[in-house]
């Protein structure tokens, strides 16, 4: 039986297979190797997965993918979850990026693009990742991304960028000020999930234009400085994540404004990896 999971620094999508069948599908907490030590991982998994699968004795077959799996985190990561699952023979680990890519293409070239709370993308080959634009976190990249949204609409709110019903209408719901959203930004923990947050109440003022403009801007800044600069003559691109799911009109409106065509858009790339682990 295989194990599949994708994994990001909030939440764990787990798969379990019998052959092409699913078995059994839990959601668990984030897991990041480049954040998180050995023995945090180990209990995390304990307590999401190896507690609840039906047959985890019968799992012979582990792939994972994730945040922060980079070459050097890879042997740890291995060695937690051959601990958790001493019955598998074969314990792959392997970057998120990869996992949205097979996703996405399986063994056919494309960009395949993750557009989240965070953003990244990559030139694939089929097989392997031939080019990654550095997203550069929430700071000083990740355009696209939830997080770079809130950070638009919160100088919009607050420098003429939207009307002061719109305005108005966030505070009032959110119950925030202005001094509070500062501090919950550059004073509390976790800021890009802050910000993030705040596409739920974008996304439900969409038929504001100059809301609706925010988020077209937002992806088309992301195929300018990243897509854009892979040489993609001929490559499909795929995006992954929940915002290009939710906005995917939007997405779509900014690829053709930058000379691009969205080919696929998956809410999640688990659905792409059942598929792709499958044959």
């Amino acid at each position: 039986m295989k194990l599949i999971a994708d994994s990001g620094s909030t939440k764990t999508d787990w798969c379990v297979m019998d052959g092409s069948r699913v078995v059994q599908r839990m959601a668990g907490q984030g897991i990041n190797p480049f954040q998180q030590s050995p023995p945090v991982i180990l209990k995390t998994i304990t307590d999401d997965v190896v507690s609840k699968v039906m047959c985890a004795g019968d799992i012979d077959e582990v792939y994972f993918y994730g945040a922060g799996c980079r070459e050097e985190m890879k042997p740890m990561m291995r060695g937690v979850l051959s601990e958790c699952f001493p019955g598998a023979v074969k314990v792959d680990v392997e970057t998120d990026m990869l996992g949205a890519a097979r996703a996405l293409f399986a063994d056919e070239p494309g960009i395949a693009c993750i557009l989240g709370t965070g953003a990244n993308s990559c030139m694939y080959d089929g097989k392997n990742i031939t080019g990654n634009v550095p997203p550069l976190g929430y700071i000083l990249g990740d355009e696209g991304s939830g997080a770079v949204l809130g950070k638009l609409f919160v100088n919009a709110m607050f420098k003429g960028g939207v009307s002061d019903a719109v305005r108005d209408g966030y505070l009032s719901e959110s119950g925030l000020t202005l001094a509070d959203i500062i501090n919950r930004v550059y004073r509390e923990p976790l800021p890009n999930r802050f910000l993030a947050s705040m596409s739920l109440y974008v996304h439900r003022h969409l038929d504001d234009e100059r809301v609706r403009l925010l988020v077209v801007d937002n992806f088309r800044n992301f195929f300018r400085r990243n897509v854009a600069l892979y040489s993609h003559d001929g490559y499909a691109v795929g995006c992954v994540g929940s915002m290009a799911y939710c906005y995917g009109s939007q997405l779509a409106e900014a690829a053709r404004m930058e000379g691009f065509e969205v080919a696929k858009v998956l809410k999640s790339p688990m659905e792409g990896l059942v598929a792709y682990h499958s044959r």
